[in-house]
């Protein structure tokens, strides 16, 4: 029946109704002082019970025992989240000695102070079916510790499970390098995805309680099986992109050339002396090595 009912709200499969719906809370704590001059009263009134061989003598008894089971140190940069039996009843929120409910069943220590881990070096599929190697630092604080305690089985290891997994997501949304310089790219919009892993790993890791400071992008290159022909090719790019701007200069600098000899009437060219004074100039303004310069003594047409 809860199948039917999962299947035709709509709803996650296999999570419906299964969420620990819980925020922290500040527990009632006193300063652990005042439990300390209980305690010392508490005692004081045991000994005279004692001496006077009165009834009363378990109440200073049982009072110190609520006093000693209540009393707990916090350092800063934690924060103590208290259970009574079973019942969470809130979180110790500053540093100090307290004095918290008694005979609380469970009290387990939070770190709420910024921590970072670097993912493992994952081999994932870019947008066009490159296998590429990448990597990230996360840098995150727990901000709920009701949610960190209760709603996962062990936070530390859910943000960095999630954190892996919205890497390999988010690399399967860009390619490697964008050839047409228009899209966004792994290598060339670095700022650009590591914006948008920090906002897929907060809304992964917010159920936990975990608030993502900062997310970057540590690590990224090709797989080893294809990192030569890729180098290739960028390689080829590279070489393609350079001739193309000497080529451009190249075409600029013989225009202004046959321009200035016009309006300055040095030499008069034919059509075919135009074109092998184009040839000319293109050859030794393109060419690798540097020209060989050759002296004409004859005629411009011998």
């Amino acid at each position: 029946m809860s199948d039917g009912t999962s299947q035709s709200t709509g709803g996650p499969v296999g999570h419906q109704g299964a969420r620990v719906d819980i925020v922290q809370r500040r527990a009632v704590a006193t300063s652990g002082w005042l439990g300390l001059v209980v305690l010392g009263g508490a005692i004081y009134g045991q000994v005279v019970a004692h001496g006077d061989g009165t009834a009363w003598f378990w109440l200073p008894f049982a009072l110190s025992i609520l006093v000693l089971t209540g009393l707990d140190v916090i350092t800063p940069g934690q924060m103590l989240v208290v259970e009574f039996f079973g019942r969470y009843i809130g979180t110790v929120t500053r540093p100090g000695f307290w004095w918290v409910a008694p005979f609380h069943h469970h009290r387990r220590r939070i770190s709420v102070r910024v921590r970072n881990f670097e993912t493992a070096h994952l081999k994932v599929n870019d947008a066009d079916g490159n296998p590429v190697e990448m990597a990230a630092i996360v840098v995150w604080q727990v901000v709920d510790t009701a949610k960190a305690t209760y709603a996962v089985e062990n936070y530390q290891n859910f943000v960095t499970v999630q954190a892996e997994s919205a890497v390999r997501h988010v690399a399967t949304g860009h390619p490697y390098d964008d050839t047409t310089g228009v899209g966004t790219s792994l290598r060339g919009s670095t700022d650009v995805v590591a914006a948008q892993l920090a906002r897929e790993v907060a809304e992964r890791v917010a159920i936990a309680g975990v608030e993502i400071v900062e997310v970057r992008i540590s690590h990224l290159a090709y797989a080893p099986e294809i990192a030569q022909a890729m180098l290739r090719r960028q390689q080829a790019n590279a070489v393609v992109a350079a001739r193309s701007r000497i080529v451009e200069g190249a075409v600029g600098m013989v225009e202004m050339a046959l321009k200035r000899l016009s309006e300055t009437g040095v030499v008069t060219l034919d059509e075919e002396r135009t074109a092998a004074m184009v040839s000319n100039l293109m050859v030794v303004l393109c060419g690798d090595q540097p020209p060989s310069p050759v002296v004409n003594a004859g005629s411009l047409y011998t």
